[in-house]
C-alpha cells in the first residue's frame, strides 16, 4: 500500500489532489483544520504552528511508519500589501505558507525512506514580487529548491509545483477579473492532475499551467520593470 500525506487537504487543491491520489491507488492521509472527505484517513492539523504538526505526525507515524509521498500543499493567501496588511496576517501568511513546510518535512523526515517523494505546492507568485503573500511563497520555493539537493543523497526526490491563478474557496480568483482575463484561472483538479502525471513521471519543476512560463522569465530578466509595473496598479 502506497501512503500519501498530504496538507490542506480539506478544500482546493488538496481535496482535489486527495481524490486523484486515491484515483491511483494511494492510501491518502489528510491534514487539515477542518475535515478532508477526499481522504481516506484524516487528522486535524495547523501548519502555522510546529508543535500542532509534530503532534500530528507522530499520530500518522504510529499507523504508518513509512510514507511514500509527501504533499506540503497548505496555504492561506492575502491580498494586501506589506504597508497595508495585518502585522498578524502577515505572520500567519509566513508561517503557514513557509514554515509549516519546513515543519511538515522535518516532523515526517522519519518516514521517508529511499524512493519517496516530496511535493511542495508553491506558486507563480513566488517568482514575482507582490506583497507577503509572494515573499513567503518565495521562501517556500527557495526551500524546496534547497531540500531537493539535500534529500537527493538520500534518494528522495523533490517535485516543486509553482500553479498561477487557481479558483479556491479560500483564495477565489474569477470574481477579480473580467472576462478575458478569468480565463486565465483554473480549478483545482486541473492542478491535481498535472501533479500527478508529475508524480509518475519523475519530473522535478513544473508550472500549471504552462503559460504562466513567461511571466516568470520577465521577472528574472528585468526585475525592475516588472517593479515599474506593478507599482502603477
Amino acid at each position: 500500500m502506497r501512503v500519501a500525506v498530504v496538507t490542506g487537504a480539506s478544500s482546493g487543491i488538496g481535496a482535489a489532489l486527495c481524490r486523484a491520489l486515491a484515483g491511483q491507488g494511494w492510501h491518502v492521509v489528510g491534514l487539515s483544520r477542518r475535515p478532508a472527505p477526499e481522504a481516506a484517513e484524516h487528522e486535524e492539523c495547523d501548519v502555522a504552528d510546529r508543535a500542532s504538526v509534530e503532534a500530528a505526525a507522530a499520530r500518522v507515524l504510529e499507523r504508518h511508519p513509512r510514507v511514500d509521498l509527501l504533499v506540503n500543499n497548505a496555504g492561506v493567501g492575502m491580498r494586501e500589501g506589506f504597508l497595508s496588511g495585518d502585522l498578524d496576517h502577515v505572520e500567519r501568511v509566513l508561517r503557514t505558507n513557509y514554515l509549516g513546510s519546513v515543519w511538515t518535512l522535518r516532523a515526517f523526515m522519519p518516514a521517508l525512506g529511499r524512493g519517496a517523494r516530496v511535493v511542495n505546492v508553491v506558486s507563480v507568485a513566488g517568482t514575482i514580487a507582490v506583497g507577503p503573500y509572494s515573499a513567503s511563497k518565495h521562501a517556500q520555493l527557495g526551500f524546496s529548491r534547497s531540500i531537493a539537493a539535500e534529500l537527493a543523497s538520500q534518494g528522495v526526490d523533490v517535485l516543486t509545483v509553482n500553479p498561477g491563478f487557481v479558483e479556491t474557496p479560500g483564495f477565489p480568483q474569477r470574481s477579480r477579473f473580467n472576462f478575458l482575463m478569468g480565463r486565465l484561472v483554473v480549478d483545482p483538479p486541473f492542478v491535481a492532475d498535472r501533479i500527478v502525471a508529475a508524480i509518475e513521471s519523475g519530473r522535478r519543476e513544473i508550472v500549471v499551467p504552462r503559460w504562466y512560463r513567461p511571466l516568470i522569465w520577465i521577472q528574472a530578466l528585468a526585475p525592475g520593470l516588472v517593479a515599474r509595473v506593478l507599482g502603477r496598479f
